[in-house]
């Protein structure tokens, strides 16, 4: 059991680099997000210093993670996840999937369009596939302006920028599976004769 203890601990500081370099921030921004000094965290993400609980915890908050995935704690041998939805901007995003890094999967709520709602596109590294449950989503993608409804699926890479919106007025709800560069994803279409 020590052992195990010991190896999980020694990831820490690698997931820990990993999750502030996706995320895009520097150590000084960290630091001030977390009121960790620098020199703590660069020594925590570079293994030579144990992370303890009053560092992970504020740690977490800032990566908005539970604490067992932020130190990818052994699995309790129940496959549930206990989605806990974030609201930013007025969107709800529920996280369906527990660990960092690869394929995330989300399920998004978008409230009803509000008047004068003008895109701002934004380009980042990655892959979006999307399928729309509920409502209409308007789409922005490059030059083109779309409206998706129930059953409709959307793939793109992130580096062209891109917005999304509600166009209607009930909330829209729809799926969204982020990869990381390079990763795509790939659905079968049914044949039809």
């Amino acid at each position: 059991m020590v052992d195990g203890f010991d190896s999980v601990l020694g990831a820490v500081g690698p997931r820990l680099r990993d999750l502030r370099r996706r995320s895009g921030a520097t150590l000084a921004e960290l630091a001030e997000t977390t009121g960790i000094p620098i020199s703590t965290l660069s020594r925590l993400e570079s293994g030579h210093r144990k992370p303890s609980l009053e560092l992970l915890l504020p740690l977490a908050k800032a990566h908005q993670l539970p604490l067992d995935e932020l130190v990818d704690a052994p699995s309790s041998g129940d496959p549930r996840v206990y989605p806990r939805p974030v609201t930013h901007h007025g969107m709800t995003a529920i996280p369906l999937t527990r660990k960092p890094g690869g394929l995330q999967a989300f399920k998004q709520i978008l409230p009803p369009a509000s008047d004068g709602q003008d895109p701002e596109p934004r380009s980042h590294e990655g892959y979006h596939w999307l399928y729309v449950l509920n409502g209409r989503l308007r789409l922005v993608l490059g030059e083109q302006d779309l409206v998706l409804t129930a059953g409709e699926v959307a793939e793109f890479d992130t580096h062209l920028p891109h917005w999304f919106g509600n166009a209607g007025s009930q909330p829209v709800e729809y799926l969204s599976i982020l990869g990381p560069q390079g990763e795509r994803f790939h659905i079968r279409a049914r044949y039809r004769p």
